[in-house]
């Protein structure tokens, strides 16, 4: 369980911090998304440093377990967040890119715990 909670936090780890500095560099590509669900963009900066936060704890998750089991919950926490607010703004369709990333989430927690 352990090797498996590496591969999955390395992994969303890296699409957290890519989907961080698309929101501080305003790419397109995220804040298309992002104005879907009635994001505003001064909420851009925040939201990026939750998730390279996010990305800290879960890679520090590796060697301090209680620190990626919080990690977890708060990815977990961002992306229920995600879909909540594309599913308020009636954008169904755009529920497709955070509901993977928060299984995932949902993966790493488990993960954590079993190792």
């Amino acid at each position: 369980m352990f090797i498996g909670y590496i591969i999955v936090a390395a992994w969303l780890a890296a699409v957290l911090l890519l989907s961080g500095r698309g929101k501080l560099t305003r790419n397109e590509r995220v804040t298309t998304g992002l104005q879907r669900a009635n994001v505003p963009l001064n909420w851009f900066p925040p939201l990026a440093a939750l998730e390279i936060a996010g990305a800290v704890g879960l890679v520090a998750g590796i060697w301090l377990a209680p620190l990626g089991v919080a990690a977890a919950i708060g990815v977990i926490l961002y992306f229920v967040g995600a879909v909540v607010a594309h599913l308020r703004a009636g954008d169904a369709k755009g529920v497709s890119a955070p509901l993977p990333l928060l299984l995932a989430a949902v993966a790493a927690l488990v993960l954590r715990l079993l190792a």
